[in-house]
């Protein structure tokens, strides 16, 4: 049998690049082939559209095994990542049995928030009900608590007799107040940081210096920037705990890095392989023996693109976010409830978040292969791209002082915000896509009813305001000014009409209706669909029939210069009047009175802002 085999592969002549090149130039007729398929990264660099074995040729994330340093491809032999669930209550009865309830139903790993009605004097209740030796435990805190915190936590751990199996964290986070309030933190942190390590280190997987860059991603960084300012945070514990007295193994066995996760698959896969690599290399600088070069990451969903509108639509969003990490080889994920911006999760909520992992590990496997994007041209390509860009954020936070220097000076919240700014503007163009927000809304759901709260339940500040000295960041989602506009149309007790009128070519005009139906939906306003009419007349008559607000002229550019000024003088004001499209006539129409014109270039949101300021008095 193995002698009738066919070498398949021997049928097929080896194809150069440039003569895929010359197929794909040929295929594009004319098209320039970087304008047209070439993709530039809001990280900085281009992505092909296709990549071949002579693209690694060089690349740094070759040559090693899982396991093996600078642990581009995981710190270790297996890809069995911990499921973790923050833990909701009141007091600590109640979050001992909500943490019962998701450790019966799959969570490894649990997060306990002591801030609100919590306190540290209730934590030793929650931990003496839970086996230490099985479960991840994550407490985060007020700084100035931390201690505390630790003595009570290693003190339940003793008791268990489980401080070699213990695995867990305290969110020691003094940097947390500048970034969300621009305010110091009050005490000194080298001496408070001793004191925690002296306080923990006989539970030798007690990990206490955060890296919490998850704030970053939540405020709207880019990747490479969210990953550049992690490695710049952790290289400042570094410098600071070995300038304290501890020793730089000390040091690296203590941070744990708790990282964002956007929408961006590939490319958040590709962020956390990076990660690990410029980790490794930057510990080692350190003098970090390569053992304790390895990062320790626990991966989030991204708040910054979930929605109050369409809310189910989050779920797909963590669900790739979710994957993106699983296969990045991280050591443990949460998956944040789909309503978490709008209500407390109740328990469908945190079972669907839940089950979103026990899916991915249980029904597909992700946990059964380790690095499966190891090799792939275009995942070794981005993890170098992304690596590159990111040491290029981490140089310049070591040029200007290092990361606190910055932090003090409010340098670093105010890059970010910037890059927020910009992303909201991206998302205001539709250049971003919010799926049921900026694009195929839908347009009879109504939120304001559902809104519980306001802000988010995760411990993150996101709704804390900023008081500080300098800038701190700021949280707004991408979809907050969107949600903002139509929660304005549910206020005012208003539900403006659109009329589409449509006529002419049918091609265009049904195209031009969907667009503007979706334009408008962003708004929430009522959208009237029509096939088409005969006559500019006909249509006119209709929208006023249904007692429309606005009417929307569907057509194609060439019938525009004899459709728009007949509809514009047979409307005569009593609505008002859009031309969908921007047609080579629009300066004529113009002059004619004709101000609006929806298209693809325009800012949807300010413009609808314009409509509600008209339609809403």
């Amino acid at each position: 049998m193995a002698n009738n085999k066919e070498n398949l592969f021997d049928m097929f002549p080896p194809i150069s690049t440039e003569e895929w090149k010359a197929k794909i130039n040929v295929d594009l007729k004319g098209a320039d082939f970087d304008k047209k398929l070439v993709w530039r990264t809001n990280e900085g660099f281009n992505v092909m559209p296709f990549y071949r074995k002579e693209d690694l040729e060089g690349l740094p994330t070759l040559g090693t095994l899982p396991g093996e340093f600078p642990y581009v491809r995981g710190t270790r032999d297996n890809n069995d990542w911990l499921i973790r669930q923050h833990i909701q209550g009141s007091t600590a009865a109640e979050v001992l049995a909500n943490a019962r309830h998701a450790i019966d139903r799959g969570v490894e790993s649990i997060g306990i928030c002591l801030c609100g009605d919590l306190n540290p004097e209730q934590l030793p209740e929650i931990l003496n009900g839970l086996d230490l030796k099985k479960i991840e435990v994550n407490v985060a805190c007020c700084p100035n608590k931390a201690i505390e915190v630790a003595e009570l936590m290693v003190t339940a751990i003793i008791a268990q007799d489980a401080a070699v199996d213990f695995r867990g964290s305290i969110d020691f986070n003094p940097f947390k107040r500048l970034l969300k309030r621009g305010l110091e933190f009050p005490e000194d942190i080298k001496t408070v940081s001793v004191n925690l390590y002296n306080t923990v280190k006989d539970v030798k997987n007690l990990r206490c210096f955060a890296v919490d860059s998850y704030m970053f991603n939540n405020a709207g960084a880019y990747i490479s920037q969210e990953l550049g300012y992690a490695l710049a945070w952790g290289a400042e514990w570094l410098t600071l705990l070995t300038e304290a007295g501890l020793s730089a193994n000390e040091a690296a066995a203590r941070i744990k890095f708790n990282m964002g996760i956007s929408s961006n698959y590939f490319m958040e896969l590709a962020k956390f392989r990076a990660a690990r690599m410029l980790w490794a290399e930057i510990a080692k600088a350190y003098g970090v023996e390569e053992e304790c070069c390895k990062m320790w990451v626990h991966a989030v969903t991204s708040q910054f693109n979930m929605t109050i509108y369409d809310a189910h639509v989050n779920l797909l969003r963590s669900m790739t976010e979710t994957m993106s990490a699983a296969l990045a080889g991280v050591n443990s994920i949460e998956t944040l409830p789909f309503d978490l911006q709008f209500k407390n999760p109740d328990e469908f909520s945190e079972r669907i978040a839940r089950n979103q992992q026990l899916l991915l590990r249980e029904e597909s496997h992700l946990d059964k292969v380790v690095d499966p994007a190891g090799g792939s041209y275009y995942i070794e390509v981005l993890t170098t791209s992304i690596a590159r860009e990111a040491w290029k954020v981490f140089n310049d936070v070591e040029d200007n002082g290092g990361f606190l220097s910055m932090l003090k000076k409010g340098d670093i919240q105010a890059k970010v915000n910037e890059s927020g700014v910009k992303r909201h503007m991206d998302v205001a163009r539709r250049k971003e896509i919010l799926l049921g927000t900026n694009q195929y809304p839908n347009f009879n759901e109504m939120a304001l009813d559902k809104i519980q709260k306001d802000g988010c339940s995760c411990g993150c500040g996101c709704a804390t305001p900023a008081d500080g000295a300098v800038e701190s960041l700021n949280f707004d989602r991408a979809a907050s000014q969107f949600e903002a506009l139509r929660l304005d149309t549910e206020r005012s007790g208003k539900r403006p009409k659109v009329f589409m009128l449509t006529i002419g070519n049918l091609a265009m005009r049904l195209a031009r209706a969907q667009f503007s139906a979706n334009f408008f939906g962003c708004a929430g306003y009522e959208i009237i669909d029509n096939i088409g009419f005969n006559s500019v007349q006909e249509g006119i008559d209709a929208a006023m029939e249904k007692g429309a607000d606005v009417v929307v002229l569907c057509s194609s550019d060439d019938e525009y210069a004899t459709f728009a000024p007949e509809a514009f003088k047979a409307l005569d004001g009593r609505a008002e009047f859009v031309v969908a499209g921007a047609p080579a006539c629009m300066e004529e129409l113009k002059a004619q009175g004709i101000e609006n014109f929806i298209h693809v270039r325009v800012n949807v949101l300010d413009t609808l802002i314009g409509f509600n300021a008209k339609l809403l008095k």
